[in-house]
């Protein structure tokens, strides 16, 4: 269990304090707006208030003891006094400022940032084989969403239209939520990588770049297609192809110990050798579980190495300001020895 990794790691005295939402779902399984999880070499124990401390009584997973929070600022206290806690590490990444010194004001105890960050980095990166499951569940509903989308797109639906179907049907059928803000652009609009749908409507010779996810048992998915309506120019043919030649370039070398950063120059080189380089101007990938952005990032700039249990996002794009632009997104999950896709969703160019 991760709450046994973590446990593992402390010394007699010390303890973890567990704040983001995030982070607590996935040592307990249980989602909650709010609550704490403190963990001691000894014991856990998961903090909520009154609206969930009957469902977190029941559901709560790999927790020693569910406590019921009144008041943060006396309960707290108490129970790290009763754990004999005098050294507790918490997170700095998902803490406001503000929040890291409440804590230090309302704890009797040194309180410090060391240790929980990179220890709960590391964990959740390695995947177990319910949270690739649950990602893969997620993924399926995106993709029938996907079918089902290539038959509502065509001249004269708007770009909102196609947001709110898509959105729609990934509720409709199994979604608990969606990973993000459906991006669904089309014609020019393709140029913006995080383009915000709009009323344009669709046009012949348009391409449309659909950017979305479904949210299932608290993990997301995450995918990108661009497909034509139409027709396409010799132009926009040559630069999806580069595309997907580019995410290719990627697949084909992620394997555990390469480093992120050369996961990333496959696919650059690709689309910088076709003479588009300085159209490609985001990272090629990120990590994806129970945040839709998380460790490893596949980026120029990454310091990580992949591992055996990561899942990360391939998703090269080339975009031409005042044109069009072209994105193709897959997930990938590292294995011992190379890595698996889980997506299974066409990628060659569609023309509707």
């Amino acid at each position: 269990m991760a709450t046994d990794k973590m446990k593992s790691i402390l010394d007699e005295g010390e303890a973890f304090l567990i704040v983001s939402q995030a982070n607590r779902r996935y040592f307990t399984d249980f989602e909650a707006s709010d609550g704490y999880l403190v963990i001691t070499a000894e014991k856990s124990v998961f903090l909520t208030d009154g609206r969930y401390i009957e469902a977190a009584g029941n559901k709560v997973k790999n927790c020693d003891e569910v406590s019921l929070l009144t008041r943060a600022d006396e309960d707290l206290p108490s129970l790290l006094g009763s754990l004999g806690v005098s050294s507790v590490y918490t997170e700095a990444e998902n803490l406001t400022v503000g929040e890291f010194e409440r804590l230090k004001e309302i704890l009797d105890c040194r309180v410090t940032a060391e240790k929980a960050d990179d220890a709960i980095k590391n964990l959740r990166r390695q995947k177990k084989e319910y949270e690739k499951q649950r990602v893969i569940a997620a993924q399926r509903i995106a993709e029938k969403a996907f079918e089902h989308i290539l038959t509502f797109i065509k001249p004269g639906v708007t770009e909102k239209d196609i947001r709110l179907e898509l959105e729609f049907y990934m509720l409709k059928n199994g979604a608990d939520g969606l990973s993000f803000e459906t991006i669904a652009v089309s014609g020019k609009n393709t140029s913006m990588p995080h383009g915000v749908p709009t009323d344009k409507k669709v046009e012949s010779g348009d391409f449309v770049t659909m950017d979305y996810g479904a949210l299932v048992d608290g993990y997301h998915s995450d995918m990108t297609r661009t497909v034509a309506v139409g027709s396409v120019s010799d132009k926009m043919a040559e630069v999806y192809e580069t595309v997907l030649r580019a995410q290719q370039a990627c697949f084909d070398v992620l394997k555990p110990g390469i480093a992120c950063k050369d996961a990333d120059k496959a696919a650059r080189d690709v689309i910088e050798s076709a003479g588009y380089g300085r159209f490609f101007t985001h990272s090629t990938g990120h990590g994806v579980g129970i945040d839709i952005h998380e460790a490893p990032s596949v980026s120029s700039r990454s310091k990580e190495t992949l591992r055996a249990g990561d899942i990360v996002t391939d998703e090269p794009g080339i975009y031409i300001p005042g044109e069009f632009g072209v994105r193709i997104e897959d997930m990938a999950f590292i294995t011992e020895t190379g890595c698996e896709s889980l997506t299974k969703c066409e990628k060659s160019l569609i023309i509707l």
